[in-house]
């Protein structure tokens, strides 16, 4: 067995807990350091979650020479400049989902990884649950025919005031913040788009707060898509076919896994589903990138094909009109 893959985290987000839990289930992950912007807040939060270091700054935490790997779990508009500065620091990279709009900044991120010999990655745990890759296992098999349309949506009950994901200065907004999930899975099933449509309202901070969409692919697959803030929890996704449908669990979260098998005269039978910590799935086989194994799931071709369809379906939203995220 190789060494654990050594990891900082940039902040004391929420998120990390979801992650550090995956993280202690591994063997093949060691967690050293925390860093917040205030050295108080870090050395409690590295108490309570057993973490032995804690900087008072990313700087610091950038600095350590023990550190292999950061995840940044930073709010949107700032992944791409704490990611160029992890990697301008020799550190391998696992950043949190969406990397960015932008694909220039994609681009720019993965050449900088490219070039400096290290692994970057968008942080789309789902995509290493056993869950989704039964899923798409089942459609390239041929388990529901040809493929023909997908429905997916994730929305939850956001607080109304003074959280990250509402903020325009932070890039917020529910496609970027739950959205992106559904423009992942339709991608992952169907390919890079051809055209997208969009249609959003817009909150009092000037981020979309509700959000539907159409994505057309070139071999006739459509995908309807919808996303949300401040309504109730939804996670659906479901892929129809020529010869039937498949509805799955739990699709984002993967916490109660399921797969649905209905065949055209309605008898519908379930698809065992291991379950999985997804965030453990992920870091491991981050690790295993980083230790020279190309088996990294994420990188460049598909945080491309995601900022461009995300950055489409902002101009539909914003045009009125359709939008192509295919580069010219």
């Amino acid at each position: 067995m190789t060494r654990p893959v050594r990891w900082g985290v940039l902040s004391t987000a929420l998120i990390n807990r979801k992650l550090l839990a995956g993280a202690r289930l591994s063997d093949q992950v060691e967690v050293l350091a925390v860093a917040s912007r205030d050295t108080g807040r870090a050395e409690r939060y590295a108490a309570d979650q057993g973490i032995p270091h804690a900087y008072g700054s990313y700087e610091d935490l950038l600095a350590d020479p023990d550190i292999e790997a950061v995840y940044i779990p930073l709010p949107n508009a700032l992944h791409h400049p704490w990611t160029l500065t992890a990697l301008r620091a020799g550190k391998h990279v696992l950043c949190e989902k969406p990397y960015s709009r932008d694909p220039a900044e994609v681009a720019e991120a993965f050449g900088l990884a490219r070039e400096r010999g290290l692994v970057l990655s968008e942080a789309f745990m789902y995509r290493y649950n056993p869950q989704i890759r039964r899923l798409a296992d089942l459609v390239d098999d041929g388990a529901i025919g040809e493929l023909r349309l997908i429905n997916a949506s994730f929305s939850w009950p956001t607080p109304l005031e003074g959280d990250i994901r509402t903020d325009a200065a932070l890039a917020g907004g529910s496609l970027m913040d739950v959205g992106c999930y559904c423009v992942s899975a339709a991608r992952l099933l169907a390919g890079e788009p051809v055209a997208v449509t969009a249609a959003t309202v817009q909150g009092p901070s000037g981020v979309d707060v509700r959000m539907v969409a159409t994505m057309t692919f070139g071999d006739g697959v459509l995908a309807h898509l919808d996303s949300a803030f401040h309504v109730p929890d939804r996670s659906h996704l479901e892929v129809v076919g020529s010869t039937g449908s498949l509805r799955v669990s739990d699709p984002w979260h993967c916490l109660t896994p399921g797969l649905q098998l209905t065949d055209l005269q309605g008898v519908t039978v379930e698809v065992p589903v291991e379950t999985a910590n997804s965030y453990r799935l992920e870091l491991e086989q981050m690790g295993a990138a980083i230790r020279g194994e190309p088996n990294l799931l994420l990188g460049l071709d598909d945080a491309l094909g995601q900022a461009r369809t995300i950055d489409a379906l902002y101009r539909s939203a914003a045009s009125g009109t359709a939008a192509s995220p295919i580069p010219t």
